[in-house]
């Protein structure tokens, strides 16, 4: 089953962009369905955005509609999260994860808790 790392946080004032990328390895992600979730401190694991490998459908929560966007690029077998106008309350660790078998009605939080795989994660810290 495909493995994921992630990479690209950092610290960033408010207002400032960060671009956070997620790796697949061991084998593609066709057929998968990836998503960015982040942990606050003390918090629960809150869902982001996700995106269909096939086809490339998208769903985001509320909280980041706007502000940040899902993508991926094929010939690197990445998925990338860009975040534009980061607010303190963005800090966070985040992570990707990857789930086999999702239908669109499913490409949503619901997807954390069964995931095939998720990274380390990556902390981004925005300063105020």
């Amino acid at each position: 089953q495909v493995q994921v790392v992630e990479s690209g946080g950092g610290l960033v004032q408010a207002g400032g962009s960060l671009r956070l990328s997620c790796a697949a390895s061991a084998r593609t992600f066709r057929n998968y369905a990836v998503t960015w979730f982040r942990q606050a401190s003390g918090q629960e694991r809150e869902f982001l955005a996700a995106i269909r490998w096939n086809g490339g459908a998208t769903a985001y929560a509320d909280s980041v509609k706007g502000r940040f966007t899902i993508s991926r690029d094929s010939a690197k077998n990445t998925v990338y999260l860009q975040m534009n106008n980061l607010k303190p309350s963005d800090t966070a660790v985040y992570y990707c994860g990857a789930k086999t078998g999702v239908i669109l009605s499913e490409l949503g939080p619901r997807m954390l808790d069964r995931l095939d795989a998720w990274g380390q994660g990556t902390l981004v810290t925005v300063s105020s």
